[in-house]
């Protein structure tokens, strides 16, 4: 009988304890995160195709180019309107294909893919992802090495969304420690900041999310000794980001029918959406140059 093969690809699992971690190798993303039988991450079936970016690397830009076009170096590029409806190329270019693992062990994988160039980014870069699982919860680490022969722009983040537990996550408290939020216009592209001090946006302090609708992007972030911003889904889980990312998208999915409300996506961005245009964290990565960051999930369940 023919076996099927899972619209994920390669599924490596990973296990410290009662913690229980899925990467996989289409887009070399988490399609799940459990704590014992309780879901630290809204994510996927295994015979299901990721829908909402549950989980995916977004390389080399996260979130949106506007029209798909910009310059660099002198140069213009179109690159592929994947989102159709709003006539912007979203969220990379590696989401949806084969990563290598590379290395692989009970409590941690390394995957691989070399994005080789396309007519809208000519550029080659060696991506690195590993992925850790230890008592305290899961590190993800991601490398970019430029291995072509001129610089490129660069960016990454990723799209876990913090589960709410099965129910709706209105009750449950939030904390996201920024001082600025990006305002945006209809086609999710940037037009200005805001101090969220007096506004809805103001997550400093926990409180309860309750009707509020984020689809937004926060910087000036807050930080402990260690350069680790921290953003708190109560009673759930915190997602932690170094000093490479400076801004954090937070999601509430309303529009999108597969996670609305139920989860809280929290996204690391090393660079602000729009910033192949803006060039607002863009990253130019000279030829042999690697750019690394660290982000991590702490469950509050174990």
């Amino acid at each position: 009988m023919h076996e099927a093969i899972s619209p994920s690809g390669e599924q490596i699992e990973l296990a410290v304890g009662d913690q229980h971690v899925v990467v996989v190798g289409l887009g070399g993303g988490l399609r799940r995160y459990d704590v014992g039988d309780e879901a630290v991450l809204d994510g996927y079936s295994v015979v299901a195709m990721c829908g909402a970016g549950r989980g995916q690397l977004l390389a080399p830009w996260p979130n949106r180019v506007q029209d798909g076009r910009y310059e660099f170096d002198g140069e213009r590029y179109q690159l592929a309107l994947d989102e159709p409806e709003r006539q912007n190329a979203i969220h990379g270019l590696v989401r949806w294909s084969t990563w290598s693992a590379v290395e692989q062990g009970p409590d941690r994988a390394v995957l691989a893919h070399r994005l080789h160039p396309t007519p809208g980014y000519p550029f080659t870069l060696d991506l690195r992802v590993e992925y850790s699982l230890a008592e305290h919860g899961l590190a993800v680490r991601f490398d970019a090495t430029n291995v072509g022969e001129k610089p490129c722009p660069y960016g990454f983040g990723a799209h876990p969304y913090l589960s709410g537990g099965g129910g709706l996550v209105d009750g449950l408290e939030l904390r996201v420690p920024a001082e600025t939020a990006l305002v945006s216009d209809e086609r999710s592209i940037p037009i200005g900041r805001q101090p969220v001090e007096g506004s809805e946006l103001d997550f400093r302090s926990s409180r309860p999310l309750g009707s509020v609708r984020l689809d937004h992007c926060f910087t000036d972030l807050a930080r402990n000794d260690d350069g680790r911003a921290s953003v708190e889904l109560g009673g759930r889980a915190t997602l932690w980001v170094d000093e490479s990312y400076p801004y954090v998208m937070v999601f509430t999915g309303d529009a999108l029918p597969d996670v609305a409300r139920r989860s809280v996506a929290v996204e690391p961005m090393t660079c602000a959406p729009n910033a192949f245009r803006s060039s607002d964290g863009l990253i130019r990565l000279e030829p042999g140059e690697t750019h690394s960051g660290s982000w991590g999930i702490t469950p509050a369940l174990t």
